[in-house]
């Protein structure tokens, strides 16, 4: 107890010393970079599922191509859950002369059980309900403008007549983002009482229930190890949020990136203060150990003066977590339609463990090193600066950095980037700085007295000086991954999905309709027209075995397996996709030849050269894999998993698809098209586009807040950096006072050692930030082409050298205008 009560005493004593606070400030900035990001980041995934639920219309359903059987909705009612009986398919709406395929929800009164129902009623005036009554319907915009109909008119479904009760103008769609026709949503009873939903019929039912997190849980557990109905799924909310994972996943990417960085620029900083800390106590343990104090008693009074400092640190930092992160979360919630949720507390404690084995593990050699001070070394300094060639604890900083990318990154690929360029950026640093220190002491001395002075003040100090080199270089290679490389790859995001970016999608579209529905497109405004063909087929056998066969460690692959695969020939590689192994397509292959995206080639563990049967149509087609493909499906092009070689594939039945875009605002033209080609199914995607911009911006006004304390967390670095030498600085410079040295001279000696760091940090931080953008860019968050700009990396270089250099005067400042023999007397 007497030794903590000592530390504490200790900290109270010495806490006017700026490494110190500078240790305090760095530990607090540390937690509340993780703490804020990690609290958000949670709030954002508990967001995304209360969103999607709002999507699909409740918090978990099953679905299936007949009725639900009652011991589902039963086994929900038992756990207190509400539940809602839906049923969609196709049907044709008719009015007088005209008449509509639609995509019909039919529906109880129950439904929505989450998310809103939204509809214009005869007046225009937006009304928030539910199910349609027996008797009416709701039908979209589109369907109005196609059938010539208003609210409060009546159009036959089914062959029953029904009054729109309203247009339809908000539902929760099942997690379906697309319309494939105009929408329509009807009474259950009334479908079920005009044969709709009969046998035979095309009908695809589900089961809708919602209520207590536990409840849902308890019903989900239950549903999966009941036997689901043949054909049947579970809707659930991860589903959704699948659809638009890369959004999402590089929103928690670029996220996960700034508030690593902030942590890793905190613990340089927490590394350099606690190396000046130590060697400003080592006078003090000296003695101690001179008196009789054992090895243990001195390391346990340096281990409570840190705890006695990291505990308060920490416990602020989580409280300016969580106050920040609520703030932060007021507007990040706007992206999901103000969907509450509770302030989680766990991530924040978390990150305040992180912080202070950041704290630890960057702190505890330098402390370790100074319980190791001999006795005799009150007596003579220069034993207690003895240098060890090596030292383990040293390891502890790089294995706490390397946990914390890990634990942090969430992804190996990040992880390995971002530490593979930060040691490339310390070992070139270091480089560097020796090359420069070695050219330094062979042409300054026949140069300036205060270059040569600066320069031997840099000769002297040299293993310091390199020290200080590389961690400006680090602090300065995070702050420009930061502050220039992040906001170029989010303009690099924002700029794949422009405002003509491809928003309705043509299928079913036949040979001879292409030239006559390309002249139709341009004549009501459309552009960006992507055709491609479509064949319609079945994966049957990979390198001759049976598929129904094998076995397969990716469970998705059961699943791709009973699906119709959708394939698709080009004589060149379509935009958007790369090929990153083997060959693209011959111009007339012997025989049949097959590219596959990387996601078909990791689920099923295809090689280059293996082979695969389709059945399409009446035959079937063997093709052997010639390549592997990247493709990036956030372009909203016509894509495909699968590509053949036309040679081959041109005799395969088959129908096109095509995306094309056509601004907002043209209802009527599409109906007139709907008309024309009735046998088209047009897509609209423009209720996705929108999400997914949406989450980009959100995303974007999330990484700026968080910029702001990566840039105070640099701020310490730079500090922490500048003032390691300090107390060496202050004593020469006392000594050159005394000598007759004049302060102009001495500033001008500090302005180019200084500007000579500045310069090794500014340089290396730019080529290592620009390598690690450019990686990043390309491996971890797919923007195709993205490449930093060299200009602005330039500047900022030489900005950080100029920075450098006049903090570095500041710093010396009061050296320079205090007497000689005040000085010598502090020292």
């Amino acid at each position: 107890m007497k030794i903590w009560l000592l530390a504490l005493r200790s900290l109270r004593r010495e806490w006017h010393l700026p490494e110190l606070r500078t240790l305090a400030a760095s530990l607090v900035l540390a937690v509340v970079a993780l703490g804020v990001v990690t609290t958000l980041t949670a709030r954002m995934e508990r967001g995304v599922l209360a969103s999607a639920a709002e999507l699909i219309g409740g918090d978990l359903g099953v679905s299936a191509p007949q009725r639900i059987p009652d011991t589902f909705a039963q086994a929900g009612l038992e756990r207190g859950l509400a539940a809602t009986h839906t049923a969609s398919f196709p049907s044709v709406a008719f009015a007088q002369q005209q008449s509509q395929l639609l995509d019909v929800l039919a529906t109880d009164a129950a439904y929505p059980l989450r998310g809103t129902l939204q509809i214009a009623d005869a007046n225009g005036r937006q009304v928030v309900t539910h199910g349609p009554a027996a008797g009416t319907v709701l039908l979209d915009h589109r369907a109005l403008v196609a059938l010539q109909r208003h609210v409060g008119d009546t159009v036959q479904v089914g062959g029953r007549d029904l009054r729109i009760a309203g247009e339809l103008l908000q539902q929760p769609d099942g997690g379906e983002l697309v319309a494939m026709a105009p929408r329509a949503l009807m009474n259950l009873g009334d479908a079920e009482q005009s044969g709709l939903l009969g046998v035979g019929s095309r009908a695809h039912h589900s089961l809708l229930l919602a209520g207590a997190p536990a409840a849902v849980q308890s019903w989900r557990t239950w549903a999966q190890s009941a036997a689901l109905p043949q054909g049947g799924e579970l809707i659930t909310p991860e589903q959704t949020q699948e659809r638009m994972r890369s959004a999402f996943d590089r929103a928690g990417a670029f996220l996960r990136l700034t508030a690593l960085l902030s942590a890793l620029l905190s613990g340089v900083a927490i590394a350099l203060a606690s190396q000046r800390y130590a060697r400003r106590k080592t006078s003090e343990v000296s003695l101690l150990r001179a008196l009789g104090t054992s090895r243990g008693r001195v390391l346990a009074l340096l281990l409570g003066t840190l705890g006695g400092l990291a505990i308060p640190a920490a416990v602020i930092g989580v409280l300016l977590a969580l106050a920040l992160a609520q703030g932060a979360w007021m507007f990040a919630s706007q992206l999901f339609a103000g969907v509450p949720t509770v302030l989680p507390v766990l991530p924040s404690l978390a990150a305040a463990g992180m912080g202070i084995a950041v704290l630890v593990g960057f702190a505890l050699p330098p402390l370790v090193r100074l319980a190791d001070v001999p006795p005799v070394a009150v007596f003579r300094a220069s034993l207690a600066r003895r240098i060890r060639r090596f030292d383990a604890l040293y390891l502890i900083p790089a294995v706490v950095a390397l946990a914390l990318i890990w634990n942090l990154s969430g992804s190996a690929r990040l992880a390995g980037i971002l530490a593979v360029s930060l040691l490339g950026v310390a070992v070139v640093a270091a480089l560097l700085a020796a090359l420069m220190l070695w050219i330094a002491r062979r042409v300054t001395p026949g140069g300036h007295p205060a270059l040569r002075l600066g320069m031997a003040a840099l000769a002297r100090r040299r293993g310091l000086s390199i020290v200080q080199a590389t961690a400006l270089s680090l602090g300065l290679t995070a702050l420009l991954l930061l502050a220039v490389v992040a906001p170029a790859l989010l303009d690099g995001w924002r700029s794949e999905l422009p405002a003509d970016t491809p928003n309705w999608f043509v299928l079913n579209l036949q040979d001879d309709q292409r030239a006559d529905f390309a002249k139709a497109l341009a004549r009501v405004g459309a552009n960006q027209l992507n055709m491609m063909p479509l064949a319609v087929g079945k994966l049957t056998a990979i390198n001759g075995h049976p598929i129904d066969k094998m076995s397969f460690k990716d469970e998705r692959a059961k699943d791709w397996s009973d699906r119709q695969l959708r394939l698709s020939w080009s004589d060149e590689l379509p935009p958007s996709n790369t090929v990153i192994a083997g060959d693209w397509f011959a111009p007339h292959p012997q025989e049949a030849e097959v590219s596959v995206d990387t996601m078909w080639r990791d689920m099923y563990a295809l090689k280059l050269g293996d082979t695969m049967r389709f059945d399409v149509g009446e035959g079937q087609l063997d093709a052997r894999i010639t390549s592997f493909r990247h493709v990036d499906w956030t372009t909203f092009r016509v894509n495909f998993f699968l590509l053949m070689d036309p040679t081959h594939a041109n005799a395969l039945p088959h129908t096109w698809i095509a995306s094309f875009y056509l601004p907002r605002g043209n209802a009527e033209a599409l109906a007139g098209l709907s008309r024309d080609y009735p046998n088209l199914s047009l897509v609209d995607v423009d209720a996705l586009l929108d999400r997914v911009r949406e989450i980009v911006q959100r995303v974007t006004d999330a990484v700026r807040w968080v910029l702001g304390f990566s840039l105070l967390a640099g701020a310490l670095v730079l500090a922490a950096a500048l003032a390691t030498s300090g107390q060496e600085r202050r004593h020469e410079a006392a000594l050159l006072r005394t000598l007759g040295a004049r302060r102009g001279l001495l500033r001008i000696a500090a302005a180019c050692e200084f500007a000579l760091l500045g310069l090794i940090a500014g340089v290396t931080a730019a080529l290592g930030a620009m390598v690690g953008g450019w990686w990043l860019g390309r491996s971890v968050f797919h923007i195709k082409d993205f490449m930093p700009q060299a200009m602005p990396l330039a500047l900022a270089a030489l900005a950080a050298a100029i920075v450098v250099m006049l903090l570095g005067l500041a710093g010396t400042r009061k050296v320079t205008h205090t007497p000689p023999m005040r000085l010598l007397r502090a020292e």
